[in-house]
């Protein structure tokens, strides 16, 4: 069973405009809801593939039981922690004319330290039966960047391998608990390096020094420009595939539902890679976050590259 653990729950209202412009009333022409959160976008992608996980995390209020139905709905369990505030309800506006999105992200929820202990509860008690945990994204008022590096190691001490995904703060302390996998984004592993990744060439190098020093693989993408991995005793350029991008919202959540899905499956994570990377691109083809088809997944896959980089 796949373990995916949220603390900030998260709806995302995906607006579709036009252009944006300071100052003037805009007119969205398309509106749509969906998952958001990167562990629980990730529970969200699987469900579509058929592939069973547990989410797990803090959630609150009428934002927070939609989150749980909608993931209900895919198959998934959820066990989440009922907490103070609300469940974050984020807006991402996509511009039509190809210009680019944004994202508005909220702080809402409220935790306290009992609820901090019954997730560490679950989590132990769920661990037994784990082949796999996702983990990441922001964190909740009342929580501090020292609960991911204790979740990591309890599962590493359970030899559960580990997919770790989040923004600094959060990455340097979940990371210096050694998770199995991080993936982030162009400007995550800027920040966690402290200066601009500009190329492929000095991702390569940061990629090498955080396997070397926390013996992590970081799995590093870079939205139109593809990805890299560097992986032990290997490393890999993984180009984009030509299409058309509706919307990159949750792209990235879609490679660790496929690095999970590998190591559930057994295979090796070169086929998560494969598989990450074909539900990325699927996830790009509709506007809501994290949606995707599993017919366009599966129709992508063959056309993934794997390039030995350098």
């Amino acid at each position: 069973m796949i373990l995916t653990v949220t603390p900030n729950t998260t709806l995302d209202h995906t607006l579709i405009i036009p252009t944006f412009q300071l100052n003037q009333t805009i007119r969205a022409h398309e509106s749509y809801y969906s998952m958001g959160g990167k562990p629980t976008d990730a529970s969200w992608i699987l469900g579509e593939l058929g592939i069973p996980s547990l989410a797990l995390g803090f959630a609150a209020g009428s934002i927070g039981h939609k989150v749980a139905a909608l993931l209900q709905q895919r198959q998934v369990q959820t066990d989440f922690i009922e907490v103070d505030g609300e469940s974050r309800l984020n807006t991402v506006i996509v511009c039509a004319d190809g210009s680019g999105q944004s994202t508005i992200t909220t702080s809402t929820l409220q935790v306290r330290d009992v609820h901090l202990n019954a997730l560490r509860e679950k989590f132990i008690q769920a661990l037994p039966a784990a082949t796999c945990v996702i983990l990441g994204g922001t964190l909740p008022k009342g929580a501090s960047p020292s609960l991911y590096a204790g979740f990591i190691e309890l599962a590493k001490a359970h030899g559960i391998p580990v997919i770790f995904d989040a923004g600094e703060p959060n990455l340097s302390a979940g990371l210096a608990a050694g998770p199995t996998y991080i993936k982030p984004n162009q400007d995550e592993l800027s920040g966690l390096v402290g200066e601009r990744v500009t190329d492929m060439a000095s991702a390569y190098r940061a990629g090498q020094r955080i396997l070397e020093q926390y013996g992590t693989a970081p799995i590093m993408t870079f939205g139109g420009d593809g990805a890299l991995a560097v992986l032990p005793g290997r490393a890999y350029r993984i180009p984009p595939l030509p299409i058309k991008v509706v919307s990159a919202a949750g792209a990235g959540d879609a490679v660790l539902a496929g690095l999970a899905a590998s190591i559930e499956r057994a295979q090796p994570i070169e086929e998560g890679l494969r598989w990450g990377m074909a539900a990325a691109s699927a996830v790009c083809l509709l506007p809501g976050t994290a949606d995707c088809r599993r017919e366009d997944v599966e129709r992508f896959l063959p056309q993934i590259e794997l390039i030995p980089y350098p």
